[in-house]
């Protein structure tokens, strides 16, 4: 339940990561602006985003099985290939990228995130970044494939094996999903006293479980749940701005599209790994000190990344890409993780559902509203604004706080973390 949700979040990485990597072909073959690319992106982040809440509910209802969702997002995911290749107009593109293939793949990483989540509640930050980062470097071979090998003489059958390749690696593995029993812990460790194991004491004094299992209407009373999601909707919104617009920027810039894609492979390799690696730095040291410096650390590459190519540095171009890539990245697992800590795992799915569904609107704001912000202000003043967001959001970090933590009354509320085992 590790290594099989990190394969599947591979396979759907690349139809966010690799995206702008197709802009040029699509363009020229479909007849598509560069406006419309941009749009299609957006969408497909915002329909991935919307459906993490409902694929949680009814998960969480049993109305779902794991299995079920995994087959749905392997359709989702090759309509969404296919519909990039034959689409007769860029309506049926919206519709088939953006809306089915989105959904498809939001129903894929909301499965896989939470799942991992769930068999791993001792050290969650770890095991939820490493499966977290198989979304971002997964896409690699495909910025390569899409910049260096398709073109309009053969992108259509380009993206017709993609498309069902990725497809049967989602359905294969998501036929062996199964979630653990609620309450579920690991038969060598006690939440409620100090593990034996020096790993897990630590994790546990740095990050101390929920004082309660909130449902997901006690977690919307909680003003934690609206600042995680401001905060994720702007550092997300920094990370999907780098996304669609490093590649076009380098190219203007006068990089060659080699090593425009190599930094763009770059900084989905370090946005990939970077989340695993984020996400044991949490379980050692905190997760919400953690996420102060990674915001900071995301604001600041954005600066980097503008002044490299605005002066022609290749090599430094590349270093500012794969920072930007790794506290792009690394979000997403800290969030997922902390989630958990502050609400609880048994209606996990559901709660970092209403935090993920941030992305709804950063999707559109990083990708869309970026394209808008370019136009009138030109790559610099679009780079610095995202600077500026990544470095405002890392002192709005500094205000979470576990809900209930200290208070008697809450903790009185709380309901025991009792150990069930799978039979």
């Amino acid at each position: 339940m590790v290594f099989l949700p990190w394969i599947a979040m591979m396979a759907i990485s690349s139809s966010e990561y690799a995206f702008s990597s197709t802009d040029e072909t699509l363009s020229e073959a479909h007849g598509w602006h560069g406006a419309h690319i941009f749009w299609l992106l957006g969408v497909w982040v915002l329909f991935q985003a919307a459906v993490a809440f409902p694929t949680g509910k009814l998960r969480e209802s049993g109305r779902l099985s794991a299995r079920a969702a995994m087959l749905c997002g392997a359709v989702g995911t090759v309509l969404g290939y296919l519909a990039l290749a034959y689409a007769p107009n860029v309506i049926v593109a919206y519709i088939g990228f953006s809306v089915l293939g989105g959904t498809g793949a939001g129903m894929v990483y909301a499965t896989c995130v939470n799942m991992v989540g769930k068999w791993y509640p001792e050290r969650k930050g770890g095991k939820t970044g490493f499966v977290n980062g198989g979304f971002a470097y997964g896409s690699v071979p495909f910025i390569f494939i899409f910049t260096n090998y398709m073109d309009t003489s053969n992108y259509g059958g380009t993206l017709t094996w993609i498309g069902f390749l990725l497809a049967a690696f989602v359905a294969v593995t998501g036929i062996f999903f199964r979630d653990p029993p609620k309450n579920w812990w690991p038969v060598h460790v006690d939440p409620l006293k100090v593990a034996d194991d020096p790993r897990v004491r630590r994790s546990l004094s740095k990050n101390p479980p929920a004082v309660k299992q909130y449902t997901p209407r006690e977690a919307a009373r909680t003003p934690v749940l609206y600042l995680m999601w401001f905060c994720l909707l702007m550092t997300a919104g920094v990370n999907i701005f780098g996304i669609a617009f490093q590649v076009p920027f380098g190219k203007e810039m006068g990089f060659a599209g080699g090593i425009v894609a190599l930094a763009m492979s770059l900084k989905a390799v370090v946005n990939g790994t970077g989340r695993g690696v984020i996400g044991w730095i949490s379980d050692r040291f905190g997760r919400r000190q953690t996420l102060t410096i990674v915001c900071v650390i995301l604001g600041l590459a954005q600066f980097a990344v503008y002044l490299s190519g605005s002066i022609g540095n290749m090599p430094l171009f590349l270093l500012a890409s794969m920072i930007s890539g790794f506290g792009g990245g690394a979000i997403f697992p800290l969030f997922a993780a902390m989630t958990a800590d502050y609400f609880g795992e048994n209606n996990n799915a559901s709660n970092y559902g209403m935090v993920y569904s941030s992305k709804l609107v950063s999707g559109l704001v990083g990708s869309g509203l970026g394209a808008v912000v370019v136009a009138a202000w030109g790559y610099g003043g679009a780079f610095v604004l995202a600077g500026c967001i990544g470095l405002f959001t890392g002192i709005l970090s500094l205000l979470l706080k576990q809900p209930g933590r200290g208070s008697r009354a809450a903790e009185a509320e709380a309901v025991p973390m009792t150990r069930a085992t799978v039979a």
